[in-house]
C-alpha cells in the first residue's frame, strides 16, 4: 500500500527532476507504526562534478533545523520547569538590551512570542556581514536595537530562542540530544552540494548554507542542522506515535495560537505547502534549501520533500512553491484511494 502511494506521491517531484527544474529530490513517508517508504531521483552535486544522490546523503535541513531541533528543545525545557513560555526571554538572557534594561522593548519579548512569530523583529538581517566571530555576533545580536515592523517570519526570534537555550543548557545546540541521522553539521556522511556561495568562494557541501549561522559557528537556532531521509522520518515517527514527544508538547504544537501558527509550526492554511488535501490540523515547516516536513495526524502518515533546489544557484526558478503542495495532495489522494478500496 505505501509503496503505491510513494510511486503517486513522488512523480511530481521525478518530474521537476526530469525537466532540470531541481538537481535531485528525496521523499520519505511514514506511518504512525513505522511503515516507510522511500523514493529518490536525480544528483546530490551537478558541479563541479556529477554525483549521484541515494538515501545515505545528508541535507543541510535549514529552517526545519526550527521545529526539529530548537522549538522541541525549548518546549522540553517549559516541560522541565526551567522556562515560562510566557515569560520574557530575559529569564534566560538577563543581558539582552542589557543598556536599556527599562526601555528596551526586546526585553519584553516571551518564549511564546519568538515560537510564534509574534514579535516586531525583522525576518532576517545580514548578521554575517558584520563580522565572522560567533561570540561576537551573538553579543551583536543580543544589543541591537531592532528596528520595529510588523509581526513577520523570522529567524531572529529563533536565533534568540537558540542562545536562550545555550545559556540554560550551559551547551552548545551541537551537544543536545538529537536522534539518529539529524546532526548538527559538518555531517557525518556523505553531503548534498547547495549553493555556490558568493561570500565564501565556493560550491556549499558538507557546510550550512545560511550566511547568518556560518558566520555564528554552523549552529544556530534557526539553521544548521543536517539530516538523511531516515532521521527526518524517524523524527516525524516519534510525533506520530508519541514516542517523542509527550502530550503537552504535541498540544503545543498543533494548537494555533497566532493565526496558523502552533508552538513553532505551521497548520494547513488556504496556499500553504503541504497542500490542501491533508486534514486541518495538518502541522508542517520548510526549509530555503528545498527541504520540507509535514505530519498529518488526523490520517497517521507524516512525509518529507528533501531536494537540493538552490544548487548550484539559489536564482533560478526552481518551481519549488508548485511542487511541495503538488507532493503533499498527491499523497493524501493516493492515501485516501486506498482507503476508499
Amino acid at each position: 500500500m505505501i509503496e503505491r502511494i510513494a510511486d503517486a506521491a513522488f512523480r511530481p517531484a521525478a518530474d521537476s527532476v526530469a525537466q532540470g527544474r531541481i538537481p535531485g529530490a528525496v521523499l520519505g513517508i511514514v506511518t504512525a507504526d513505522g511503515t516507510q517508504a522511500v523514493r529518490v531521483a536525480g544528483l546530490a552535486q551537478k558541479v563541479p562534478v556529477p554525483e549521484i544522490l541515494t538515501t545515505e546523503h545528508w541535507f543541510d535541513l535549514a529552517s526545519v533545523s526550527k521545529v526539529i531541533a530548537t522549538n522541541s528543545f525549548v518546549l522540553r525545557l517549559a516541560e522541565e520547569g526551567r522556562i515560562d513560555l510566557d515569560r520574557p526571554l530575559t529569564d534566560a538572557i538577563p543581558d539582552l538590551r542589557q543598556y536599556d534594561v527599562m526601555g528596551a522593548p526586546e526585553r519584553r519579548l516571551t518564549f511564546r512570542d519568538c515560537l510564534v512569530h509574534r514579535t516586531f523583529l525583522p525576518a532576517v538581517e545580514p548578521i554575517y556581514t558584520y563580522g565572522d566571530d560567533p561570540a561576537r555576533l551573538r553579543a551583536f545580536v543580543l544589543q541591537r536595537a531592532w528596528k520595529h515592523g510588523p509581526a513577520v517570519y523570522s529567524d531572529i526570534n529563533f536565533i534568540l530562542l537558540g542562545i536562550a537555550v545555550e545559556r540554560l543548557t550551559g551547551a552548545g545546540l551541537d551537544a543536545l540530544p538529537l536522534g539518529p541521522g539529524l546532526s548538527f553539521g559538518p555531517p557525518p556522511g556523505p553531503a548534498v552540494a547547495t549553493e555556490f556561495c558568493q561570500w565564501r568562494g565556493r560550491v556549499l557541501n558538507g557546510e550550512v548554507h545560511d550566511e547568518n549561522c556560518a558566520a555564528m559557528g554552523g549552529r544556530t537556532g534557526h539553521a544548521g542542522l543536517f539530516g538523511t531521509v531516515d532521521g527526518v522520518l524517524g523524527f516525524a515517527r516519534g510525533l506520530l506515535d508519541g514516542s517523542g514527544a509527550s502530550p503537552a508538547m504535541l498540544d503545543a504544537i498543533r494548537t494555533p495560537v497566532e493565526g496558523h501558527r502552533t508552538a513553532g509550526w505551521e497548520i494547513r492554511f488556504p496556499g500553504w505547502s503541504g497542500g490542501q488535501a491533508c486534514s486541518p490540523g495538518t502541522i508542517g515547516h520548510t526549509g530555503f534549501t528545498g527541504t520540507g516536513l509535514w505530519v498529518d495526524f488526523d490520517r497517521g502518515v507524516a512525509w518529507t520533500l528533501l531536494t537540493n533546489r538552490v544548487h548550484p544557484t539559489r536564482h533560478f526558478d526552481s518551481g519549488m512553491f508548485d511542487l511541495r503542495p503538488a507532493t503533499g495532495d498527491a499523497l493524501v489522494g493516493a492515501w485516501d484511494a486506498w482507503l476508499a478500496g
